[in-house]
Parts: structure tokens; sequence; C-alpha cells
């Protein structure tokens, strides 16, 4: 199980420029755009991504990402998931469908705070340059981890989403049982505009699409009050994506805060709690983390790419290392967002099989941080997709062939903060 060996060092830095141009073509002024065309406004945890991107030859702009994605904040203190900031005809769901109130046109839902951790990294880069404005951003960050503790965590202490969008892992398999209990025979007539950029085959299926728009629907029609949409809600899903990187989020806050002499108070407690929920996650049936239907307790047993930020969130989990070893041995470019001996596989069809360069970052981080030998063979193999097949959105996990949309920021971010480093 090893990766072929590194490219020549004048490769490396041709795609260290190639990567640099795509952010530059994907800015908007303030905030970058995932890909043009398909993704035509600011993610939220794509637009975190783009940061470390950037914090390697232009810190201030890195800066700028964060403060501008923090622009968009709610008063209840949650990160929408996309900001509008300009129209765009060309993609569906727009601010019209959500009919949301915060300061900027947005969505309702947020997504993975990785930005929480990311902002933390800026800081380190430049401790001078970045200390005013980390402490700008402090406050704003704990309101979103408050908003999360507050209005995102089940009985048990796991964090759980509404919304498969939410998650950033829009079809995978940990939402079948959740998404088979909607009736969406209501939800009227819709154009999908993302089937126009990339082929349906790449793409969730309109029964998936069908219940998206329901949700979004539903939740608007309740206020998107957060009280409201959790209750009687039939999409409530306990999720490792959303939990650890919170965690470690939290963790991170608690660390750079202390060091920057800020108010931490809180912190701790709120990183205890995660830690513990952490462990309702963990499947005994399967020995893996895994997501669960908070209406009825029942698991996904999905061995997911998901499962393994269990060690960017800050567990040992040695336990973990044996089953990426497995999933490993059975896709040669990268961790699978669904493994491969999974009869629900599917190799091109978005979560639900192909290989994720900003998932391999943090599971290869992770790992790697928890003495866990794999992560550096995570990031060679990552390093050895995106060096054969280019900067796009994902990737076959079987032959690596290229697929989703193109010129994709986060995948450049990631080759320039992780993949594309040696050591």
């Amino acid at each position: 199980m090893t990766s072929e060996t590194l490219a020549p060092a004048a490769d490396l830095s041709e795609r260290d420029a190639a990567a640099r141009a795509i952010l530059i073509a994907n800015d908007r002024g303030g905030y970058t755009v995932p890909t043009a065309g398909l993704y035509p406004y600011q993610w939220n945890w794509d637009s975190a991504f783009a940061a470390l991107g950037f914090a390697r030859f232009d810190l201030a702009r890195a800066w700028e990402e964060i403060e501008t994605l923090f622009s968009g904040q709610w008063d209840s203190g949650m990160v929408p998931h996309i900001l509008f900031h300009k129209p765009d005809p060309g993609y569906f769901p727009g601010p019209d469908v959500w009919g949301c109130s915060g300061p900027i046109a947005s969505s309702g839902i947020t997504q993975p705070p990785v930005a929480l951790s990311f902002a933390t990294r800026l800081l380190a880069a430049d401790p001078a340059l970045g200390a005013a404005r980390f402490a700008a951003l402090y406050p704003k960050m704990r309101k979103w981890a408050d908003w999360f503790l507050r209005w995102r965590r089940d009985e048990k202490g796991a964090v759980f989403v509404i919304h498969p969008w939410e998650s950033g892992r829009d079809n995978a398999p940990d939402w079948d049982n959740a998404m088979d209990a909607i009736d969406p025979q209501d939800v009227g007539y819709y154009e999908r505009r993302d089937t126009q950029h990339v082929d349906a085959s790449m793409r969730p299926t309109k029964y998936d699409y069908d219940r998206y728009i329901w949700l979004v629907k539903r939740a608007r029609a309740l206020g998107w009050d957060d009280a409201a949409m959790a209750q009687d809600n039939p999409f409530r899903v306990a999720d490792p994506t959303m939990h650890f990187t919170l965690m470690r989020g939290v963790r991170d806050l608690l660390a750079a805060g202390a060091a920057q002499g800020l108010d931490v108070d809180g912190l701790a407690d709120q990183l205890a709690a995660l830690e513990a929920g952490a462990q309702a996650l963990f499947n005994p049936g399967m020995g893996f983390y895994d997501s669960y239907n908070c209406a009825n307790g029942i698991w996904s047993n999905a061995l997911t790419n998901a499962s393994f930020l269990c060690w960017f969130g800050g567990l040992k989990a040695p336990e973990m290392g044996a089953h990426l070893a497995r999933v490993l041995d059975a896709a040669p470019y990268g961790v699978p967002s669904l493994a491969p001996f999974d009869p629900r596989f599917d190799a091109m069809r978005y979560w639900r099989g192909p290989t994720w360069a900003m998932m391999n970052m943090m599971i290869g981080e992770g790992a790697s941080e928890q003495g866990i030998a794999l992560g550096e063979e995570v990031r060679a193999r990552t390093r050895e997709v995106i060096g054969k097949y280019g900067f796009v959105e994902y990737f076959d996990p079987m032959t690596g062939a290229a697929a989703g949309g193109k010129a994709f920021t986060w995948t450049a971010a990631v080759w320039l903060a992780w993949a594309g480093q040696e050591g």
C-alpha cells in the first residue's frame, strides 16, 4: 500500500502556480466561488479552505475571505452555508427560494465550521499581522460555536444536521433512512441547474433533490426558527463531519484564545461536552464512527470519509487505523466518500464514492497528529491524484478520473496548503 514516487520539484512548482491561478480566477472581491457556473456564490466551508490556500501567497487576502464569510452571520450566531453576494440566475435554489432575512442574502442552514480552526492557522502564520483580525473575529466565532451547542445537539450529545446540504455531504448514504421518511409530493415544480454544468450521473438524483427542496420549504414556512425547525423534523441526523469539525474548532479556539489573552471562559466545558458526545457516534456493531437517525436511532452502517475525521477532532481512536488501511487497500486514489466494499458505493456520484481532496486533508492531518502512520500515505495519494488529473471537484477513487466541477477552489487550496507540500 504505497503511492507513486513524488513528482520532480519543477512539476510541483508548476502545480503551485496553477493552483494560485485558480484561486485568483475564482476571486470575486473579498470572497471566492468554488467554481464558475456550477457554484457562483460564497460557500461556507469552501471559503474556509480557500483561505488556507491564499495564506500561502497572500495572507491579508486569506483573512479577508474569513471576514467576508462572517459578515453574513445571523443574530442567532449561525453562519449560513451560502452567501448570495450577487444575483446569479444560473443557480437553484437562489435567495428567492430560501426567503431568509440575515444581513446578507443567504441560505438558512449552516455547514461544517472548519473556519474556526482555519482562522487560528492564519493567526499562527503571522501573529503580528493576524492578532487584531483574529481578536475581531473571535467573538463571532464563539457565537457560532455557542449556536451549535445550543441548537444542534441531541440527547446523547452528538451534533446533528437538519438538512443534507448542512453536512456538506449532500447525498451520502448517512441520510438514506431519514430521507425515506419524507414524502415530497407537495414540493411543486422546480428546475435544477446543477445538471446543466455537470453530468447527471455525477450528481444527486431527483429522489434526493425533491427532498432537499421539501426541507427548505418546510424550514422557510417555520420562519427559520431554530427550535421549530428541529421539532418533529423528519430529517435530524447525527453527523460525524459536523461533530468532529466543531470539536476541532472549539479545541483550536481554546488554545489560540488563551495564547492571545482573550476570554476563553466556557470553551473547556464545551470541548469536554463534545468529547463526551463523540462516543455516541461510535457504532458498536460496525466498530467505527458513523451517523444515525436521531428519530429512531438507526445507524447508517456506512464507513465514509467522515468516519475518519475522529482524528481531526482530537480523538486517539487507534481502532480506526485498521479501517483506514482496509479502505486504502481497496481504493488507490485517496479516501473514498464511501468504502468501495459497501454495496451502496458509486465511484462517480458525488458523496457515494468519490474521493475529495479537502476531506483527505483533514483525515491525513488528523491521522498524523494522532500517530497513525497512514496519514502521510493519504497526503501522498492526494498529491498523486491531483498531479495526474488536475484541480477538479472530486475524483473516482478507483481510477483517479476527474469528476464534478473544474478549476475547483478547495482542491487548489488543499494542494497549496497540504497535498503539494513535502512532509
